[in-house]
């Protein structure tokens, strides 16, 4: 087993015992979640126990540590307003607004699909769960009008929804699991701050990824499809009503942070007790307790606390020397180190298919990597999110790949194929578009 091969050869020059010890875990988790010998969920409970009973931190405290973070409290938050959208109704009516809006014709309804992705993500944070909602309209449309299962235009479909759609949710700070994760691996990072240096890197990878899906089944948005009918003078229910005015004073405090200065853990956490609390609230705590999405925190948890002790035990700084020595040109080159972080990021993100354990074991790597280099950390963090964010090489990799590959549209082999153009084109959008892009935002490539 990997992990025991680590901990078993003798520490190698400037690593210290406990940093051998910690990235024997580190093997651990990845071996667990690769293979999904043991529920996501419980592979982290096995991560805390190992870095106690390995001796990997001083105790249970320090192996907890990640459970104490307020991004975990703040996933709580973001996913009981996406529960609450789903449950209400609000995210199906606006999804059968847009598939309504496009009158039959397939490369409308291509179209109003991409343009639903940044709507949604505001109502409906979780990526997973707006796949959830969104795969039963339009598999109901293809049905209605014909199109047979695996064919062009079902595929295209599919696929922007298995890819693209969760490409719209890290835009926004509070867009689920990866911006939630990453936010809080890179330090303090505000709403308005993440959006500004987020937005253009992956619109151009949004539109980047949707053009080659168009491209790739352009035969199938020829002619003309069936949709659905529905009542759009129907007045909302009172769940929405209360929902969307929950959500989007949830919105408002995360848009005006630079005025309160709150951790946006705090604007999740009121929305959290509104749609709770009676009256007021649009979901019962039995709702919660089953919807919520239990193996999402202790993945989570786990994960930070991971990070934690990769940082606490010096393994981070060690693996991050390693690559420093292993660019072209040393650290005289920031691009090039920049270059080495995408091609050690597509690497790790083929073998981690939890993108929380990604992001947990790549991002304080990178961004000692760019201490180490003389390149802006927080740069070498962002680069080595969107590229591993922007892949997806097999369906258990992300939940809402699964729920799209259930369906039977897509094969492994095709998303697989699909992975590696994304591999290819998250590389160059952060090489041409986000490095030049940061530097004119304030957030330049050199420390």
């Amino acid at each position: 087993m990997p992990a025991l091969a680590v901990a078993a050869v003798p520490a190698p020059a400037g690593l210290s015992a406990e940093g051998q010890r910690v990235l024997a875990v580190v093997a651990l988790a990845i071996a667990l979640w690769a293979t999904e010998a043991l529920p996501a969920g419980v592979t982290g409970v096995v991560v805390v126990l190992a870095l106690v009973v390995g001796r990997g931190v001083p105790g249970v405290r320090e192996a907890l540590a990640g459970f104490a973070d307020p991004v975990t409290y703040f996933l709580i938050g973001v996913l009981t307003i996406g529960l609450a959208v789903a449950r209400s109704g609000l995210a199906e009516r606006v999804a059968i607004l847009f598939l309504r809006r496009s009158r039959g014709r397939p490369g409308a309804l291509y179209l109003d699909l991409l343009l639903s992705f940044p709507l949604l993500t505001l109502l409906l944070p979780s990526a997973t769960t707006r796949t959830g909602i969104l795969i039963h309209v339009y598999d109901q449309a293809l049905e209605l009008s014909g199109v047979p299962r695996g064919a062009p235009l079902a595929k295209a479909v599919m696929l922007a929804l298995n890819s693209v759609n969760r490409l719209a949710s890290t835009v926004l700070l509070t867009g689920g699991i990866t911006p939630v994760v990453a936010a809080g691996l890179l330090g303090q990072t505000s709403w308005v701050r993440w959006l500004v240096l987020m937005s253009v890197p992956y619109g151009v990878l949004l539109l980047l990824a949707a053009a080659v899906i168009y491209a790739s089944y352009r035969h199938g948005f020829a002619g003309s499809i069936a949709v659905p009918a529905a009542d759009r003078r129907a007045p909302l229910r009172p769940l929405e009503r209360r929902t969307l005015l929950i959500t989007l004073g949830a919105s408002a405090l995360w848009l005006t942070d630079s005025l309160h200065h709150w951790h946006p853990a705090v604007p999740a956490l009121l929305a959290w007790v509104c749609l709770l609390a009676p009256r007021i609230g649009v979901l019962t705590w039995a709702e919660f307790e089953r919807g919520l999405g239990w193996a999402n925190v202790f993945v989570i948890g786990s994960s930070l606390s991971l990070a934690q002790a990769l940082v606490s035990s010096g393994a981070r700084d060690w693996l991050a020397g390693l690559l420093v020595a292993a660019t072209p040109g040393g650290a005289t080159s920031p691009v090039a180190v920049v270059a080495v972080l995408l091609v050690a990021a597509a690497l790790a993100r083929l073998l981690i298919p939890n993108i929380t354990g990604f992001l947990a074991a790549t991002i304080p790597v990178a961004m000692s990597v760019g201490t180490l280099a003389g390149v802006d950390p927080l740069v070498c963090g962002l680069a080595v999110t969107i590229a591993g964010d922007a892949v997806l090489f097999y369906p258990a990799q992300s939940a809402s790949s699964l729920v799209v590959y259930e369906r039977g549209h897509l094969s492994a082999a095709e998303i697989f194929r699909f992975g590696l153009v994304m591999t290819a084109l998250a590389a160059a959008v952060v090489l041409v578009v986000a490095l030049p892009y940061w530097g004119l935002v304030g957030q330049s490539l050199r420390r």
